[in-house]
């Protein structure tokens, strides 16, 4: 896309500009983002007395690059009509394209631009459940601990029958994202199409409802009301009262998909959908650039780069990074005669690895 679709500037509505610029200072998603609408409006609580922003600890300069920014034609608008569409229905946004078109940066972009934090990753394999993301409980653990403690203190009155069952519970990512907050977490589902087929399905009434139970933690609400569990976070914690765990600001869900499988129409209809698109030159560029490699070569891989991804079938855009750094980096130098036998193996495209 070589210019926006919007000539006289963007719209008023856009709370997100897919720029990689984040929002100044003093401004917040929640200031400038309208109501839910009324069916996508949930009370989960209790609320945090302070919400600090967690720190993604370098992750998303990783990704991106420390210097990621992109003006306004290198933008595509229909990619930020769809995140703000998502962001004001409070829907799941699914984003499908080619391995190495971006779809999990999308994400970090979000997070980045919004102030939203660290980016709750979530992978799928063949073996994922839906638990696994919500939270995990070490029962074996737990049994262990509390036999070690009444070993240690025999029958002596008083003594702890058992160890605080919160000791042994974790959120996953999937869970740690539907905690009551004001402001949202983004949650990546990187690759959902690696799963088994009724995960999707799964997904359905957490999506819905935006809440889930913890059974163990349910059938002890009675004597232990308040539970202080493990999150995602490095180090983070949260209360969860009653087993419940109930969002209050629906999380950002970007859910990606190489496209090599269809889903229900039940998942489809609950979340928008956009398609990646391949990046061009300036695109291209701007990662570069955002990633701080510059050099006299970068220009010339770049167009490299874009003809034979045109010629050949597209190619990741982590392979021109990789290019670009061992041209920029002096571990090799482009008018080496191997140079142009190493280009062929970065490049070779990943449909024909066996051949």
């Amino acid at each position: 896309m070589s210019e926006t679709a919007h000539p006289d500037g963007p719209p008023g509505w856009w709370v997100y500009h897919g720029t990689g610029q984040p929002l100044a200072g003093g401004i917040g998603l929640m200031d400038m983002l309208p109501p839910a609408p009324p069916w996508r409006q949930f009370d989960g609580g209790p609320l945090p007395e302070a919400e600090p922003v967690p720190e993604d600890a370098r992750e998303t300069d990783r990704r991106l690059g420390v210097a990621h920014r992109l003006i306004a034609r290198q933008v595509d608008p229909h990619e930020v009509e769809m995140v703000n569409a998502a962001l004001y229905l409070r829907r799941p946004l699914l984003v499908t394209g080619r391995p190495g078109s971006g779809k999990s940066s999308l994400a970090y972009r979000i997070a980045r631009e919004l102030r939203l934090g660290r980016v709750l990753r979530w992978p799928i394999g063949s073996r994922t459940t839906v638990k696994s993301g919500l939270y995990g409980y070490d029962a074996i653990g737990r049994a262990q601990t509390a036999g070690a403690w009444q070993s240690a203190v025999g029958d002596r009155t008083g003594a702890p029958a058992e160890p605080p069952i919160g000791e042994f519970v974790r959120l996953g990512p999937l869970g740690t994202a539907f905690l009551p907050r004001r402001l949202p977490r983004v949650v990546l589902i990187d690759e959902l199409d690696k799963s088994e087929a009724d995960l999707p399905n799964d997904l359905l009434s957490l999506f819905e409802d935006g809440e889930f139970d913890i059974p163990e933690l349910v059938r002890m609400r009675r004597r232990t009301p308040s539970v202080e569990v493990f999150t995602a976070d490095p180090d983070g914690m949260a209360e969860i009262v009653g087993g419940r765990v109930r969002c209050h600001a629906f999380p950002v869900v970007v859910i990606t998909s190489n496209g090599e499988r269809d889903f229900p129409p039940a998942f489809l209809r609950r979340c928008l959908r956009y398609e990646t698109k391949e990046p061009n030159a300036e695109q291209l560029a701007a990662i570069v650039a955002g990633h701080a490699l510059v050099g006299s070569e970068s220009s010339r891989l770049i167009d490299e780069f874009v003809s034979r991804s045109a010629a050949a079938g597209s190619l990741p855009a982590d392979k021109l990074l990789d290019a670009v750094f061992l041209a920029t980096s002096g571990a090799y130098r482009p008018d080496d005669a191997s140079w142009p036998r190493l280009l062929d193996a970065l490049w070779r495209q990943l449909n024909s690895l066996a051949h």
